[in-house]
């Protein structure tokens, strides 16, 4: 019997839509395991997702829709393995913790495959590399306030319920307070919104706490703020800020990149481990090694294009302004270093085109989560002979990959990297190369 099991429930519209439907019980034989994880079985030719269940395994479920609740599992795998977190089936976070670590590979792999199939894209893919590392260095927590006392944690397993717990053991240890931090500096702020989000980043000088709230920095009144301040002595919080103004900076957060300090500004993208990071950029700087002119689009910060400055000249180009600005600074102050070009550029709206990439040896693009088809666009009429891809969505990465191959690009090598352990979530790092330049 496993309890506390939720089926997914993609909108609030949704769960209405379902909850109107009739539940039934059956017994359900799984066949498959889903790229989101769930079993997959199927009834009267419908195919039927159970959340926790694994291959071979008959289930007793509680049937709504297309989706199912485990009740009873009648026939278990000799597969399935016990999960190392208790708030396992319960949390949100985490979705295969069940799957012994050949299986849980090859599934990770196969995800990317289906992706690239589903492209009409034939390649063969690397196997996956564990960039776990410490644990996942940055977490975005939930805060809800019950009758005025806060609540923190990550949403319930396929709910839209809160789900509290004290620690997590997928993020660094440095993060082992962060619910109870995100609870005391959402307590002064109960007035002012009844849901709060706090991002936590570890840095070796501390953390970094962005206070995600819908009002200006000037609504706080100065007790407020005092609070808030108070809250950042009492746990040693490097820094505090409310909607990216700083309330205490009592340690300047910083990280090193190649030969350059970034001093970041609040709530800046990083990867989500220090693994992923240093592995995501060894695979683009060997691939880009020779390039004397580079490309580098949806730069962030620059931990690309604070490496490849060692023996190429930039150019880095990324939307936000705040990190643009960041990655300029530490560039200019950095001794050694290829000259490194910056801009502020929408590339969704205002993509770099071919003629203006006309004169780069290589380009690389890591781009967010809904990927950059009108970028691989402009890429695929180019003569850029190298393009390094970094991605952390399968589907959107399959579909910039299409757009680069129907240019005449050959996808040459494609790795996963597993930053999210135990979810759905894979990053890819892959190389093209215009055909008849190899």
């Amino acid at each position: 019997m496993i309890d506390g099991i939720y089926a997914r429930s993609p909108s609030r519209a949704r769960i209405k839509k379902i909850n109107k439907q009739k539940s039934t019980q059956t017994e359900l034989e799984i066949i498959s395991i889903g790229g989101r994880g769930d079993g997959v079985g199927e009834l009267e030719g419908k195919s039927v997702f159970v959340p926790f269940s694994l291959a071979g395994e008959n289930v007793l479920i509680n049937k709504n829709g297309n989706r199912g609740k485990i009740l009873k599992i009648i026939k278990s795998s000799p597969n399935r393995i016990a999960p190392f977190c208790s708030h396992f089936t319960r949390c949100g976070g985490c979705v295969v913790q069940h799957l012994p670590p050949d299986i849980y590979r090859s599934w990770k792999k196969e995800i990317v495959k289906t992706a690239l199939d589903n492209q009409g894209l034939d390649v063969q893919i690397d196997d996956l590399i564990d960039a776990h590392g410490n644990g996942r260095r940055r977490v975005s927590l939930h805060v809800l306030f019950d009758q005025g006392i806060p609540r923190a944690g990550f949403m319930k397993a396929r709910s839209h319920d809160l789900f509290e717990f004290d620690e997590c053991p997928v993020l660094v240890s440095a993060l082992n307070e962060a619910t109870k931090i995100a609870r005391s500096l959402s307590s002064p702020l109960s007035s002012f919104s009844k849901k709060i989000n706090i991002l936590i980043t570890a840095f070796e000088c501390g953390l970094d706490c962005d206070i995600q709230i819908p009002i200006k920095f000037s609504e706080l009144d100065i007790n407020v703020r005092i609070k808030l301040a108070d809250v950042a002595a009492k746990f040693d919080l490097a820094r505090v800020t409310v909607s990216g103004d700083i309330i205490v900076e009592r340690r300047s957060p910083m990280i090193k990149i190649g030969k350059a300090y970034i001093f970041p500004p609040p709530n800046v993208f990083l990867q989500a481990t220090l693994a992923g990071e240093k592995l995501l950029a060894d695979f683009v700087l060997a691939y880009a090694f020779g390039a004397y002119k580079v490309a580098d689009l949806f730069c962030g910060i620059g931990p690309f294009s604070l490496r490849l400055a060692n023996a190429s000249s930039v150019l880095a180009v990324d939307f936000n302004e705040a990190q643009i600005s960041t990655l300029s600074k530490a560039a200019r102050n950095c001794q050694g270093l290829k000259p490194i070009i910056t801009e502020v550029r929408d590339l969704f709206s205002n993509p770099y085109r071919a003629d203006e990439l006309s004169d780069f040896d290589c380009v690389i693009f890591n781009p967010p989560r809904a990927g950059a088809k009108a970028q691989a666009g402009e890429i695929s009429k180019s003569k850029v002979p190298i393009v390094i891809a970094v991605s952390c969505d399968p589907a959107s990465f399959a579909r910039d990959s299409a757009i680069l191959a129907c240019g005449g690009y050959s996808l040459e090598k494609i790795t996963p990297i597993d930053q999210f352990k135990f979810t759905r979530h894979v990053e890819m790092v892959a190389l093209f190369q215009r055909k008849g330049e190899k």
